[in-house]
């Protein structure tokens, strides 16, 4: 069987380093914010290129945050409207709801599965506050193009980072492309935790120095609560490895780009339609995702033949329950992608082996 992802296996690879590392934090009984927690807020707000970095619980904490800042700095007020892409994983329109925001979904680009200058224009009305982008499977929205589109509009553009550690062009990294970005250290994403944990990065200071007091308890000084704040912080133990991970986050992205190449050129089955890739570094490919029509049938094959899977994701956010106010809305392209979509196995651990099993297996579809 070839897993869809061998999280035992990454990790193994810094076992000794982790092991390590907790026994200094055991040591040390610094369990809550921490060296471990500052010295990976610095770490990655130099990797991304950014002034500041604040961890969080999660990434849906991030992002939440972000929007509670701008609001507690009077910059959003409750009741703005959000863009949001349709096809985005629901934290992301989950975030603006618990902001006291309202979303307005927007169709994404079908060959890239981002939303674009061009998919967002004719939603741009004047109660319009704030974009959120989302650089979906690891692939960085077109963000210069919607700079330029809003450049005139007192519009907020927030990345939703969430799938894309590590992604840059020429105008710098994921983390480093709008206002404020939200990011997830979820155990399956490309610089994970073991656990949960999340981060926001900014140049923003004023943002900056509200959502540290929002993330902790509004406080302003210990026992001294000047916001009604939350409790979600990076946890030191999590901080930790995730400051191990880091030092070969590049050269694992770089390991999935190879792979994800290999797919591309070699994988030739009219019955899947692969994914949108320009060879840049803009990508790294936290999933790589085929369309089928047939997904049922196939999901089926790839269990015959011993190969992982996983649907990112199987309902769009407007048919969830949840958001059930949203269901009427037409969404076409996006239901079509989350009717057809299914992730093969990606990572940086994958032998050579198995990604010719997994090409061979699929061309014989």
């Amino acid at each position: 069987m070839i897993p869809f992802l061998d999280l035992h296996k990454i990790n193994a690879r810094f076992k000794n380093q982790f092991h390590a590392s907790l026994d200094n934090d055991i040591s040390n009984a610094q369990y809550i914010l921490g060296n471990n927690v500052s010295s990976f807020e610095k770490e990655f707000s130099d990797y991304c290129g950014t002034s500041y970095c604040i961890g969080t619980g999660n990434g849906l904490d991030a992002l939440t945050l972000i929007l509670k800042g701008y609001i507690e700095i009077g910059r959003l007020k409750i009741g703005d409207k959000v863009i949001v892409p349709a096809n985005t994983f629901i934290a992301t329109v989950l975030s603006v709801i618990h902001a006291g925001l309202e979303p307005i979904f927007v169709e994404p680009d079908p060959k890239t599965y981002n939303i674009t200058a061009d998919t967002i224009s004719p939603y741009l009305t004047d109660d319009i506050k704030a974009i959120i982008v989302v650089h979906l499977y690891g692939q960085l929205a077109d963000v210069s193009a919607i700079k330029t589109l809003i450049k005139s509009k007192a519009i907020f553009l927030i990345e939703d980072a969430a799938q894309a550690h590590g992604a840059y062009n020429e105008d710098g990294k994921a983390g480093n492309l709008g206002d404020a970005s939200a990011f997830s250290f979820y155990p399956s994403k490309n610089l994970g935790a073991l656990g949960d944990g999340g981060a926001i990065t900014t140049n923003d200071k004023e943002l900056n120095d509200m959502v540290r007091k929002l993330s902790n308890y509004g406080c302003t000084a210990k026992y001294q609560n000047a916001l009604k704040g939350y409790n979600t912080r990076l946890d030191g133990i999590q901080a930790s490895f995730l400051s191990i991970k880091l030092k070969v986050l590049d050269n694992d992205n770089q390991r999935r780009r190879e792979i994800a190449m290999r797919y591309l050129k070699e994988i030739a089955n009219p019955k899947l339609k692969l994914p949108y890739y320009s060879g840049a570094k803009n990508h790294v490919f936290y999933a790589f995702i085929v369309e089928v029509k047939n997904r049922e049938a196939f999901t089926q094959y790839l269990n015959n033949n011993k190969i992982g899977w996983l649907i990112h994701y199987p309902i769009p956010p407007h048919k969830q329950e949840a958001l059930k106010e949203y269901s009427t809305l037409s969404l076409p392209i996006t239901e079509r992608i989350h009717q057809n979509v299914i992730s093969l196995p990606i990572s940086p651990v994958m032998t050579k082996e198995e990604v010719n099993a997994i090409i061979q297996v699929l061309n014989a579809y």
